[in-house]
């Protein structure tokens, strides 16, 4: 299925034709930090010059200890000096630590160091009038060798897609670089301002490129510093890294925001587990808090290991260890729910084309990764975010009727849900195929997908597979069957045969593709053969001959998706759920009678006559009816010699034949018996 072209940006097309003015600077240099630092260790430092061209080296640091250090530290800190037009400037930062290896906290200057993600108790001290001092914020990192667009995945509040700010999005091409920190809102949506802390880019660019680098927003044009081409401005370029040496290691422990799948209790067990490496520490304390409520574990076993059970509720819970006094660890957000994985092409990516869904946005709403095709990208990208509908192929992306799905289910069952999406837009079904040889083979979509699901410790935990493709196997109904048989056999020995799976049938030809009867009349018959239970999609008159506006479409397919799994997973209502499925066509004097599978009453609209064809004679169906159980279609004429019924529905809006719920008649082509 073709998306819509997007004009993106990027850096390298930007950079032809940058200057800098050199300005006369003062001669002191900073060292603001010194006091911030109190307690930390010098790791990494690097006078950055005005121009770099790190890719694919190791910076020339004059200071490295991170051979030393290993993974022995439980903070991360960052002091920026610059002398300039301003003089003397400065920032100190600190934060939990978004990598245990020490040599993945300097520059980015390789292929798949990338970071991109939230990281909770951010310290920030400095000089520069504007900058947010104070411990305890909320702040976002961007640190890359890639070029970028000023894409945003959503993840931020207050972030411009029009803008290079604190949510941008790397992109295939590697050769700018990005080593930015943000100041941002500790929710979505959020009254506080994203800002950069401090930005150093371009030092994965060619040499003849200036750095671009500051402290702070920069006060016109783009606020990370992106383009700025100013590092000739300042005589001090100082970028130092530090660490907090660890007293403990960690060896299990959730992420942030993680959610734990619930078992059949409906609570979730969360272990933390290590040992003292300190010989000072003689034991460790872990308190878990929500809701106002508290538990405090002690341990005085130098291997230590706690499991703390957490309630499946709209609860979040905060899991704080502490050693000597110090907080060692703090863990924040974390909920135990239920996980669906949602497949196939652009119509399971569903993002926006027309209307937005933010509205559906929910804190108990998450996703692990992005359905990014680039590996190193997608590698790259392992922590738990908020699910967005809006937006695809980014970290947290769900699509639009899935966020929606998800959040009736936590309105209504008050349950979080993980939705894990690895659709790609425009693609056969051969594309979706497990290698067999290696189930994680990052190059194939399925291997992405089983990755991220092993990495957030799910795979075996699955509530229920949704998978929307079709177009692009342009009505080959064989292949397309063989195909999914495939995929569904190797999802059930991956994922089990515990998840429920769900096939949405797609619409009559759409996006130039030739899909018609043949397909849509296999996957309606997968019901039957595979055991897998078929969605509709007619019924949905926000179709715009390819793709879906959010109102009249993914927010009424959301909804569809809901009842349906809440009836099969939740106990909820089953009357008016199913999308009306014929069961058999047989033929009295000039009528047709289409048995239905169920007695849900129907709404049949005026005109939906001119969406059935009889094959094999020269009648047309002039009316229909609802009876209860069937479908009374009454004809020109006798149907002498008439072989076949067809429903094949039509593009966009128009009269339908709907359930209580909304749920289109599924298009079919039965014998006439």
């Amino acid at each position: 299925m073709r998306r819509p072209a997007a004009v993106v940006t990027t850096l390298a097309a930007l950079c032809a034709g940058l200057t800098a003015t050199v300005v006369p600077v003062q001669a002191a240099a900073a060292t603001g930090c010194d006091a911030a630092a109190a307690g930390f260790t010098p790791v990494l430092q690097l006078d950055l010059p005005e121009r770099a061209n790190y890719l694919n080296t190791t910076p020339p640091y004059s200071l490295d200890r991170t051979a030393e250090i290993g993974t022995g530290f439980d903070r991360v800190g960052y002091c920026l000096e610059l002398n300039g037009p301003d003089g003397p400037q400065w920032v100190w930062t600190a934060m939990e630590p978004f990598s245990t290896d020490a040599r993945r906290i300097g520059l980015p200057t390789r292929p798949g160091e990338i970071v991109r993600q939230r990281v909770g108790d951010l310290d920030v001290s400095s000089n520069v009038p504007g900058v947010t001092q104070g411990a305890g914020q909320t702040g976002y990192l961007e640190m890359w060798p890639n070029q970028y667009a000023r894409t945003a995945s959503a993840q931020v509040a207050n972030a411009s897609a029009a803008t290079f700010d604190a949510d941008d999005s790397p992109t295939t091409p590697l050769g700018y670089g990005s080593f930015q920190v943000s100041q941002v809102g500790a929710t979505r949506p959020s009254s506080v301002p994203a800002k950069p802390v401090f930005a150093i880019n371009t030092f994965t660019q060619s040499a003849t490129s200036l750095l671009s680098l500051g402290i702070g927003a920069r006060p016109t044009a783009d606020p990370d510093w992106t383009f700025a081409g100013n590092a000739a401005q300042y005589t001090q370029r100082r970028l130092t890294a530090y660490v907090r040496k660890s007293l403990v290691t960690l060896t299990e422990s959730p992420q942030d925001r993680q959610l734990v799948p619930r078992d059949a209790t409906g609570r979730a067990t969360v272990p933390i587990a290590g040992r003292m490496t300190d010989p000072r520490v003689n034991s460790v304390q872990l308190t878990v808090t929500s809701n106002g409520e508290t538990e405090v574990y002690t341990s005085a076993s130098r291997e230590f290991r706690f499991a703390p059970r957490i309630k499946a509720g709209l609860r979040e819970y905060t899991f704080e260890l502490k050693a000597l006094g110090r907080v060692v660890a703090r863990r924040e957000g974390i909920v135990a729910g239920d996980v669906y994985v949602v497949q196939g092409q652009s119509n399971a990516e569903a993002s926006m084309y027309n209307g937005a869904a933010s509205g559906e946005e929910s804190p108990y709403l998450r996703s692990f990764g992005s359905p990014v095709s680039d590996p190193s990208i997608s590698g790259a990208d392992r922590v738990w975010s908020y699910a967005t509908g809006d937006v695809s192929r980014q970290s947290g992306s769900v699509g639009q009727w899935a966020i929606r799905m998800g959040r009736q289910l936590v309105d209504k069952y008050q349950v979080p849900i993980a939705l894990i999406n690895g659709a790609h837009g425009g693609r056969p079904i051969s594309f979706f195929q497990r290698n067999d040889t290696n189930p994680d083979d990052i190059t194939t979509n399925y291997g992405r997908l089983r990755q991220r699901l092993v990495a957030a410790g799910v795979l075996d935990h699955i509530r229920g597979v949704l998978w929307y493709q079709g177009e692009s196997d342009s009505d080959n109904a064989a292949v397309h069957v063989s195909g999914f048989t495939s995929l569904l056999q190797d999802w059930r020995a991956d994922f089990g045969t515990t998840p429920k799976y769900y096939v949405y049938q797609v619409r009559t030809s759409p996006c130039g593709n030739s899909t018609s009867t043949n397909l849509r009349e296999a996957q309606r018959q997968m019901g039957d053969t595979l055991g897998v239970t078929v969605l509709s999609t007619t019924g949905l008159s926000g179709h715009d001959g390819c793709h879906y506006a959010y109102a009249g479409g993914y927010r009424e397919m959301g909804d569809h998706t809901y009842a349906v799994v809440a009836r099969d997973l939740y106990g909820g209502p089953s009357a008016g759920v199913a999308p009306p499925n014929p069961r058999s066509v047989t033929a009295s004097g000039s009528q047709l009678t289409v048995e239905l599978r169920s007695d849900d009453p129907l709404t049949v609209d005026e005109g939906v006559a001119a969406d059935f064809r009889v094959d094999g004679a020269a009648v047309t169906v002039t009316s229909v009816a609802y009876q209860p159980g069937k479908l009374v279609l009454q004809l020109s004429g006798p149907p002498t010699g008439a072989t076949t019924l067809t429903y094949q529905a039509h593009l966009r809006a128009g009269p339908w034949i709907t359930n209580a719920t909304g749920a289109g008649l599924l298009t079919f082509r039965l014998p006439i018996s």
